[in-house]
């Protein structure tokens, strides 16, 4: 199950917010947690902000799953230009130049991964939910 979460009118620019969008794209939740966590671009406090509020929608849709059970990673992280503030500066002989204040919109997407039949992750998910299934029908 798919859980979506945007951020809009962020007062920074579209460029450097996707230098931090690229470093978490494709990896799983925890890991990305951790990676932006440390970062030191500014944007990165507002995207793991986002990030977690996408892990509450997940959860909101999804209330008999457990978090860390669920194998969860970014599947869909994109920045667009939002809009432009316009300013003047004044500048010699009585010229004024233009200072553009961009900001930005954040769209992330968190999913399940399913893993390829055959695969070794698929094996140890497949072992994991049937000793899961073990354990419930023994305390049934």
């Amino acid at each position: 199950m798919e859980a979506v979460a945007k951020l809009r009118n962020v007062p920074t620019s579209p460029r450097k917010m996707r230098l931090v969008a690229d470093l978490v794209r494709g990896k799983k939740v925890t890991q990305a947690l951790g990676l932006l966590r440390f970062e030191a671009n500014i944007g990165a406090e507002k995207i793991e902000k986002l990030l977690l509020s996408a892990l509450a929608n997940w959860q909101q849709h999804n209330e008999d799953e457990r978090i860390e059970d669920a194998n969860l990673y970014i599947s869909e992280i994109f920045v667009d230009e939002g809009r432009q503030l316009k300013r003047l500066r004044p500048a010699p002989q009585g010229r004024g130049h233009r200072i553009r204040k961009r900001s930005n919109h954040v769209t992330l997407k968190i999913d399940t991964k399913i893993e390829k039949a055959g695969s070794k992750a698929a094996q140890a998910q497949a072992a994991k939910t049937a000793s899961t299934e073990n354990t419930a029908d023994a305390n049934a």
